[in-house]
């Protein structure tokens, strides 16, 4: 069974209705992306961080996951899939998708200040301030902020070398450390490039562009991987 490394972005959860990570204005639900997505901003004000991703929990429980999810867990029947999301909804994981690596947390889980391994699954609850861990500490949201490492990276590149086959969905490939596993792919490994905007991808081999938005283009590319690779 070929191995498949699916690269997803904002743009696939964006047709369930969930808002993109940045806008043009630098502005994310009205507020700054740094003072809500920093760890500058977690410094600065905790309580704004707090309910500002407590809005996000609201927010994605009243939403489903959409076609596009829904046919990368029907090719789990064809191909073994690796989901690499810069995405921090659990819209993979609802749609039954089994091997998923969040690169930048995940919204339904919190974690220690003090210890960043004691991590809790609170669904879509609120957190705030007083609320701790165990051992007393401050718990915050399980996401990767700027100026954090990004700690999946690394598995994220080695199922990336390891790959038969690479689809990007949903991503303009600027977000950097994600944009560049890419470059981790083997020669002349086949590359599906699914955005309905342009893209700057001149520097990937092998690329096959379908402009279209996730919905439409993930069904198109099922469509050619089993035409193609089965």
């Amino acid at each position: 069974m070929k191995k498949l490394a699916v690269l997803t972005g904002a743009g696939i959860s964006a047709e369930s209705g969930i808002s993109t990570f940045r806008d043009s204005d630098g502005l994310w639900e009205q507020h700054n992306v740094m003072d809500v997505a920093s760890i500058d901003g977690w410094y600065k004000n905790p309580k704004l961080v707090l309910d500002f991703y407590n809005e996000r929990r609201k927010q994605l429980a009243g939403v489903e996951p959409n076609a596009a999810h829904k046919i990368l867990y029907e090719l789990e029947k064809y191909f073994n899939v690796c989901i690499i999301t810069q995405n921090v909804d659990n819209l993979h994981e609802r749609a039954g998708s089994t091997n998923i690596i969040h690169l930048h947390g995940e919204l339904t889980k919190v974690r220690s200040v003090a210890d960043e391994g004691t991590v809790y699954d609170i669904g879509y609850k609120s957190i705030k301030l007083g609320d701790t861990d165990k051992c007393g500490s401050q718990l915050r949201p399980h996401i990767v902020w700027f100026g954090e490492a990004v700690p999946m990276l690394n598995a994220a590149a080695g199922n990336v070398s390891q790959a038969d086959i690479i689809a990007i969905i949903g991503t303009s490939l600027n977000v950097y450390p994600a944009a560049g596993l890419v470059n981790y792919k083997k020669n002349n490994v086949p590359v599906f490039l699914i955005n309905p905007n342009d893209v700057n991808a001149f520097f990937i081999q092998n690329l096959t562009v379908i402009k279209e938005k996730a919905t439409t283009g993930v069904a198109e590319m099922r469509n050619m991987l089993i035409e193609k690779f089965l």
